[in-house]
């Protein structure tokens, strides 16, 4: 199971454990993951993955935010706090 991005990563979805589409990876430098996160993402689940800037249309994802990546998406171990509620 791999956690490092890497460039064949690029255009993969991302998910939450929820299930929920967090974006989409558009570029990958250095083993960090940039992504163009879904227009539904919540301000508050942006902040659990470091996004504060609100200005930007593309974020480097936390390594450790990453449980695992498949040859389809990448998948997240953090979950939507709002959805975990429920």
């Amino acid at each position: 199971m791999r956690q490092t991005p890497i460039e064949d990563d690029e255009g993969k979805p991302v998910f939450n454990v929820d299930d929920q589409k967090v974006g989409v990876v558009t570029d990958v430098e250095n083993g960090i993951a940039y992504v163009d996160p879904h227009p539904s993402l919540l301000n508050e689940y942006k902040m659990l993955l470091g996004w504060k800037d609100e200005a930007k249309d593309i974020y480097p994802l936390p390594e450790r935010a990453i449980v695992e990546i498949t040859d389809r998406e990448l998948r997240l171990r953090i979950h939507d706090s709002e959805h975990a509620k429920k």
